[in-house]
């Protein structure tokens, strides 16, 4: 390995106008392949453990070391921050000095000789401070040792929920690592959705762009190629296409982590001599300022006071007050009294020995005051919250924030999201219609299909598309399903038939890729047949391919008219049909032109994807797991309502909520799609009309096609109701997708 770690760092921060010429004096991208002892094709050695592990050595981990926790002592000082807490510090301190301090007993009086205050023996006086004073330190050392339990437990748990996997090429197939074990050399496939996780050189690409608004501040989407713009940064996101990238920086040392490190205080900070260039390329990146990067990172730490805390917190100011008001009160009265009947009824002269007496009614005073603060209140709901959590770390439950467990026992309504949550998120083909026959199973499709159509179908599946599917890392396990979920479901159904995925991808190089995106909702690929022949094969949503078509096939595998009359027949009996089952329905297709491969790259997409031939319409379902119906059951029990909140379309997610229970048959709940919902409850402005949000949410039990902003606004507005007889709603919300973030806020 002949470049050193500055080598690449460099390279990364080159500027982009002198980029393609920096990277053509190492040779381009074969150049540093070739420096760092990689090869383009298999990538690195899995099995050469002295090998990865030189690398780490040399160019780092691919690993960004987290801030240092706070300790036991830092954590102790902000539970003392607590008002209470510092009353009775205070209060205990006074009340401890005074106990020290020898006091002469007191003048016989016209009461009767009774002491006015401060009585009692003077030998334990000291006592009731002290026991204030350990009071707080058991307040204050419980409180600070279940904080830094929980820090080191979400430490843990932030580890792993960081630690994803990175579809890589080593030895030549396709594997899947830790992103913690990535290496500078490794060779990574980079897919719609991913986010780049070092710093890279792509190559192999197609239709790729990237959102780098994250580290560049650039809003427009950067198109990538090996030729102009062949550097991927850490942190970004691809938006379109799919390409193989050689990592060359990783860890602290891309750019993601030298930012890290200077928002953690760690990192070079220019000097003040050296203006700083803006560039809109790859060297200069926006970093946001000290306060911007404590608000991004505040959402963590937002305080939000629970019910029975905020209850508790009134309560304990109202008694703190009445017990402040009384103690003033009764040490003005006791000085008032005790004035007037020493220097007014008896006409005693003022002596220095009185002073020991203003001391006796201040304490007094100080006693009252104590008494009336509940300093075991803090204590108590401490204890029992942390009783609350440790039981339901047991179950598998890790709460954060203790004053979540009362929030979810208060909780009247759960948004849930539906892909992961309620439903397994692991698709299955659960119909197939291929020449104008339905199939509910690979093996029936498989006797009745000739050899011809069942090429065409597993080329078709396995060509155009990008998932994988591994060996299950246990005996008797699934699979190991890794890209997109729906071709996953494809490729296994293609396995059932009998088809080696990787072998047809390897007897048909794709030539030509037209990436799937949302606009299109469909994706295509070019393979060469012959040296004067291609093949296309479109996959997308069913209602936009199938009007794509002109024929169809047929399961002897030759093809028929397939016209308007047809594809309607087909939109009514099968799509409709699959849809109102919940299944996501494909239309798979494809074509054959006698032209090169170069002459097919020249044409436009709308040339490409058009007289196409439908080979046949999927039903891919993702399940309800097993025990979400009862869970739901449950729920409503209880009283709470479960509402679903998803992006599918209407007819899916009322087939779901169904399954699940959310809803029974002409119970009058509310199914509402996402832009209906923005319509009638948000104004010109943005801002919700509550009045009309509390017209609709005590009957809508799913939102479909929604956005996350959707999600928000239901859940905003559900907390800001206070409608009769519903009363204040208290709100869980459930989702393990970046869309739910702003909700679960």
């Amino acid at each position: 390995m002949t470049l050193t770690l500055n080598d690449l760092v460099g390279l990364v921060e080159t500027q982009k106008e002198r980029a393609a010429d920096t990277l053509a004096q190492l040779g381009g991208i074969e150049g540093v392949a070739q420096a760092l002892n990689v090869s383009l094709e298999h990538g690195l050695d899995n099995n050469n453990a002295a090998d990865l592990a030189s690398r780490e050595l040399h160019y780092g981990k691919n690993y960004v070391e987290p801030e240092k926790p706070k300790t036991i002592f830092e954590l102790m000082w902000h539970a003392f921050q607590d008002l209470t807490i510092i009353i009775l510090t205070v209060a205990g301190f006074i009340s401890l000095v005074l106990g020290f301090i020898p006091f002469a007993e007191d003048e016989p009086t016209k009461e009767g000789g009774r002491r006015l205050a401060g009585g009692g023996d003077p030998s334990v006086a000291w006592i009731e401070g002290a026991s204030i004073i350990v009071a707080v330190l058991i307040v204050v050392f419980v409180t600070a040792i279940n904080d830094y339990q929980k820090e080191k437990q979400f430490r843990a748990l932030n580890a792993i929920k960081e630690d994803e996997k990175i579809k890589v090429i080593r030895n030549g197939v396709p594997a899947e690592v830790s992103k913690f074990n990535l290496v500078v050399g490794d060779i990574v496939r980079v897919d719609l959705g991913d986010i780049i996780p070092a710093d890279g050189l792509v190559f192999d690409e197609s239709d790729l762009s990237l959102d780098e608004s994250a580290m560049t501040g650039e809003s427009d989407l950067l198109k990538k190629n090996r030729r102009l713009a062949p550097f991927l940064l850490s942190g970004t996101k691809v938006m379109e296409g799919v390409g193989k990238m050689l990592v060359i920086c990783v860890g602290e040392n891309s750019q993601a982590g030298i930012i890290s490190k200077l928002i953690m205080g760690k990192g070079k900070a220019p000097k003040a001599s050296q203006p700083v260039v803006e560039d809109d390329g790859y060297a200069a990146v926006e970093t946001p300022k000290g306060s911007d990067a404590k608000k991004d990172g505040d959402s963590e730490d937002d305080d939000v006071v629970s019910p029975l805390q905020g209850k508790l917190d009134r309560l304990t100011l109202l008694i703190g007050k009445l017990g402040l008001f009384t103690s003033i009160f009764v040490v003005v009265a006791l000085i008032v009294r005790f004035s007037i009947v020493t220097f007014a009824i008896d006409e005693k002269e003022w002596s220095n020995k009185y002073f020991k007496n203003y001391l006796n009614h201040f304490i007094l005073g100080v006693t009252v005051l104590v008494v009336a603060i509940p300093e075991g209140l803090p204590l108590a709901v401490t204890i029992a919250l942390a009783y609350s959590v440790k039981k339901m770390l047991k179950d598998n439950n890790l709460v954060r924030h203790l004053d979540a467990c009362e929030t979810m026992g208060s909780a009247t309504t759960i948004c849930s999201d539906k892909t992961g949550t309620l439903t397994t998120n692991r698709m299955t083909v659960m119909e197939c219609y291929l020449g104008k026959v339905e199939f509910s199973s690979a093996p029936s499709l498989r006797l009745q299909a000739s050899a011809a159509t069942k090429d065409i179908l597993c080329s078709s599946i396995s060509i155009n598309s990008t998932a994988e599917i591994l060996p299950p890392k246990q005996v008797g396990a699934q699979p190991e399903h890794t890209g997109n979920k729906t071709e996953c479901a494809l490729l296994q159904f293609a396995a059932d038939l009998g088809a080696e995925y990787a072998a047809l991808r390897k007897a048909s190089p794709i030539c030509h890729m037209l990436t799937f995106s949302s606009a299109k909702k469909r994706m295509s690929v070019v393979v060469p047949l012959t040296a004067s022949k291609c093949r296309i094969f479109t996959k997308g949503a069913s209602e936009i391919v199938l009007e794509l078509c002109t024929s169809q096939l047929n399961l002897d595998g030759t093809t028929s008219a397939f016209g308007a009359a047809e594809r309607n027949a087909v939109n009514d009996d099968i799509i409709e049909k699959y849809a109102s089952q919940a299944y996501r329905t494909l239309c798979l297709a494809y074509r054959d032109v006698d032209v090169t491969p170069e002459v097919v790259k020249n044409w436009s997409d709308e040339e490409i994807e058009t007289d196409l031939t439908c080979i046949c319409i999927v039903g891919i379902e993702d399940p309800v797991r097993e025990e979400v119906p009862e869970s739901i059951r449950q729920c409503n029990e209880a009283g709470i309502v479960v509402r679903m909140v998803t992006g599918d379309n209407i007819v899916t997610a009322k087939s779901i909520a169904l399954k699940c229970g959310i809803i029974s048959p002409n119970d009058g709940s509310l199914v509402m799609e996402g832009s209906v919902f923005r319509a009638r409850v948000l104004d010109a402005n943005g801002n919700i009309k509550q009045d009309e949000f509390d017209k609709i949410w005590p009957m809508l039990r799913v939102l479909a096609r929604s956005s996350p902003k959707d999600k928000y606004t239901l859940v905003s507005g559900l907390i800001q109701s206070n409608v009769y007889p519903h009363g204040p709603q208290v709100v869980a919300v459930t989702g393990d997708g970046t869309n739910d973030a702003p909700s679960l806020r």
